[in-house]
């Protein structure tokens, strides 16, 4: 691997703590490099704080959910493992996909298939049920992910930032489906460290994540952008022909782009999986639809449900972080990502409640937060964290077991 070298001047913002990759300049030699096990320790105790703060706030939120479907005579574990989007990918894991599409039907092959094979791997070589396989999963990505969204927020802004970034990605108001049988977790786990591995400028490692995220979510092609479009720009900047990165810039867009073109033969169709995507009322409008949805729940609806308006709430709220991210001048891979998938999620025509849970991978739209956070006293940031998590825990249960519809 080529050593690594500090981000330009332009993937920094001008404030704020000495970026991490400053401080802590890439090694010139394989040689020079402590062992493995060594590198692991301190990168654990570097990310310890990070890691227990998101525990906690993963642990609260579960808490409260087992003690709400217990008041409501529910099972915590089937309301985690067994519900809604979790069914399909448990289905995909033992039957496979359709071979067919029939209108109004709705397709399995609108689910990408990374998750329901790790799931059927592990599940070969584990005792338990798929479901259960499903949800440890889960939770260990989720670790995973939490680990490489703090090093981001450690790469660009030190170990302060990188730890309420952390901490305010496991209190979002619909962090609970990050420990449910859904693809949150994995996918975000890919996406952060493909990030940070565009950050270190690991471009092969990166362009493989992305690739990985690609087979896990629609949404991978905004990591796949982000990948490839940060690529052409080192290249663009260096004037030279570089191999890593014209090779990290290729491979990020080839898991997305393998599994649409296998549906289409699967389905002898070329727009075979855009044909799926429409039986699930789920096309690209350009906004139109999102914003006939806001002003109907915002100015029409006499008493919009609440999960409705959080929905809409937490949209327009990440807009507005998007262009507190633009002015923050964040590197050019974050905002990409974040861009694209708000491009994404806005701009489908699709079912409206799900938008919120669609933007949980975006996190880099939380580092204004984090970074005004840093800035405050403690006092201030623990009564602020406190309060999200408190949030969290009692929205998340509230949309598992309230809300009649699908996270």
């Amino acid at each position: 691997m080529a050593p690594t070298a500090p981000p330009p001047a332009s993937t920094t913002v001008r404030r704020g703590p000495v970026p991490a990759a400053r401080r802590h300049p890439a090694p010139h030699g394989t040689a020079s490099r402590p062992p493995a096990a060594e590198r692991a320790r301190t990168a654990l105790r570097l990310a310890g704080p990070a890691l227990l703060g998101y525990l906690a706030v993963r642990l609260l939120g579960t808490l409260v959910l087992a003690r709400w479907a217990h008041l409501r005579h529910h099972g915590l574990w089937p309301t985690l493992a067994t519900s809604w989007d979790s069914n399909w990918y448990l289905g995909i894991a033992d039957h496979g996909y359709t071979h067919v599409l029939r209108a109004g039907d709705l397709n399995n092959l609108a689910f990408f298939p990374l998750y329901p094979a790790l799931v059927k791997a592990a599940a070969a070589v584990t005792p338990g049920s798929r479901a259960s396989v499903a949800l440890a999963l889960a939770v260990a990505c989720s670790l995973v992910a939490a680990c490489g969204v703090f090093a981001v927020g450690e790469c660009l802004h030190g170990r302060r930032t990188g730890t309420l970034l952390t901490v305010l990605w496991g209190a979002m108001p619909v962090g609970v489906v990050q420990w449910m049988g859904y693809t949150e977790s994995l996918f975000t786990a890919l996406t952060a460290w493909a990030l940070y591995g565009v950050l270190r400028r690991h471009w092969v490692w990166a362009g493989s994540l992305a690739a990985l995220a690609g087979l896990t979510r629609p949404t991978g092609i905004a990591v796949a952008a982000a990948v490839s479009l940060a690529a052409l720009a080192a290249l663009v900047r260096d004037r030279r022909l570089a191999p890593r990165p014209v090779l990290g810039g290729l491979l990020a867009p080839l898991g997305w782009c393998a599994y649409v073109a296998w549906v289409g033969v699967r389905l002898g169709r070329w727009d075979g999986y855009f044909a799926v995507q429409r039986l699930w009322s789920n096309e690209w409008d350009g906004g139109i639809g999102t914003l006939r949805d806001m002003r109907a729940i915002l100015v029409y609806a006499n008493r919009p449900p609440l999960f409705l308006a959080l929905v809409t709430l937490i949209l327009i709220a990440s807009g507005a972080l998007y262009l507190l991210s633009v002015a923050d001048r964040q590197p050019l891979v974050l905002l990409v990502f974040t861009g694209a998938l708000l491009l994404v999620v806005l701009g489908s025509g699709g079912v409206y409640f799900p938008r919120a849970r669609f933007l949980v991978p975006g996190f880099p739209l939380l580092l204004p937060l984090a970074l005004a956070l840093a800035r405050t006293r403690r006092t201030t940031a623990v009564l602020v964290l406190g309060a999200a998590a408190l949030s969290s825990a009692w929205l998340g249960a509230y949309m598992l077991l309230v809300w009649p519809g699908p996270p």
